[in-house]
């Protein structure tokens, strides 16, 4: 469904607040937990953005594309302006992006087969705008053929808007991921199709676009959907390098995103309990049970099997799975896999006959494996490689 942009996972240095520590994975008191050397294997990264509108014509096609994807951008890290990003008929995506954005070309290789074309455009006066009314939106490109792609649509419907939470199945298309994307939208809704005015034209031939083919809140409803809070986090980056040491009296706070460790003491080993990341005011965490104990403490032979969680807001619902570590002749071999998948809170009736009828929803992260191999250096500097396969 929806583009995501990557983050490359670069040395996982990261920083906590000794006040986020507590010393008891039980219900005890709390004391301070010390140690000389903590590692986390894990990452969560967060790639800022404004809004989004996905536009599908997978039921009156184009020629190369079956869709569009308008996204707004407003940060220190992407810029400022709008990218489009064209859906094709391959299986593959082109981006056509303003000059005033920095692009990584490297991000988008876990949008269906990856990224074909990334194509600077002007798109002079184009705007993509959410209001209780609705969206918003023009814009106008020349793609990679030189056709003329514009796009507007204006909905001004008077009825007050039901919108809800919603994790993207985004994940589900990606054939060669290098991280699980977990595209959390708030505030999501569908385009009413009463009192909405569009038209979608490809070289000087019109497009329709796809509709819903059930009511939601009684209304008929096109198949273009978006979200004007989304939270674009992208879950455990394919990484290899050295790791490095949290610091255990610091905290890294910057514009856009802020780690934290949660770590706590279990049969006299550090563990941790939990990272999260937040992002305005929204959070996305990752909870262990029992603990992940310090990569430096497991000992010869070990295996340790257990549960983790992926959370966000309540509306947007969880992912859940399982996790295990072994200790094998001086190396350490970690995999996960979101086993339970995700699993909403819908709050209307449509939204359950929705999920219960079209499985992705539910069922695409449950294909998604992360491995890691850790080993230490002749200096006991832990070393990681991890990556992620699908399994169908």
């Amino acid at each position: 469904m929806l583009r995501i942009r990557i983050i490359l996972f670069t040395a996982i240095t990261l920083s906590i607040s000794s006040s986020l520590l507590s010393a008891i994975c039980e219900n005890k008191p709390d004391r301070a937990v010390s140690a000389p050397a903590v590692f986390s294997p894990f990452n969560i990264d967060i790639d800022p953005m404004e809004s989004l509108l996905l536009i599908t014509l997978q039921d009156d096609p184009d020629t190369l594309y079956t869709g569009f994807e308008p996204q707004i951008f407003d940060d220190e890290i992407n810029g400022k302006g709008m990218l489009v990003i064209a859906w094709r008929q391959d299986g593959y995506i082109d981006v056509y992006h303003q000059p005033t954005l920095q692009l990584n070309n490297a991000k988008y290789d876990i949008a269906g087969k990856g990224l074909a074309n990334m194509v600077e455009q002007s798109m002079k006066g184009s705007y993509l705008q959410i209001s209780e009314k609705g969206v918003d939106t023009w814009f106008r490109f020349h793609d990679i053929y030189n056709r003329e792609i514009e796009v507007k649509i204006t909905e001004n419907n008077p009825r007050k808007r039901k919108p809800f939470g919603l994790l993207a199945p985004m994940g589900d298309a990606a054939q060669n991921p290098s991280a699980m994307p977990m595209v959390l939208l708030h505030d999501f809704y569908f385009v009413r199709q009463k009192q909405t005015e569009y038209f979608i034209k490809v070289d000087g031939k019109y497009h329709m676009s796809d509709k819903l083919p059930l009511r939601m809140d009684g209304t008929k409803m096109y198949f273009m959907r978006y979200s004007p809070d989304p939270v674009i986090a992208t879950i455990n980056p394919a990484h290899s390098g050295y790791m490095q040491p949290l610091g255990l009296n610091d905290k890294t706070d910057n514009d856009f995103n802020t780690e934290r460790i949660h770590l706590c003491r279990k049969e006299d080993r550090i563990r941790i309990r939990s990272i999260s990341r937040n992002y305005k005011e929204h959070r996305v965490m990752m909870t262990f049970d029992p603990p992940f104990p310090n990569i430096t403490e497991i000992e010869k032979g070990e295996e340790i099997r257990g549960k983790f969680s992926i959370d966000g807001d309540r509306s947007t619902g969880k992912v859940s799975g399982v996790y295990s570590i072994k200790e094998q002749n001086g190396e350490i071999f970690i995999e996960m896999n979101p086993s339970g998948g995700w699993k909403p809170r819908p709050d209307k009736f449509s939204l359950r006959m929705m999920y219960t009828f079209a499985g992705v929803f539910k069922n695409w992260p449950k294909t998604y494996y992360w491995k890691a191999r850790i080993h230490f250096d002749d200096n006991q500097q832990p070393f990681m490689h991890s990556y992620w396969e699908r399994r169908e």
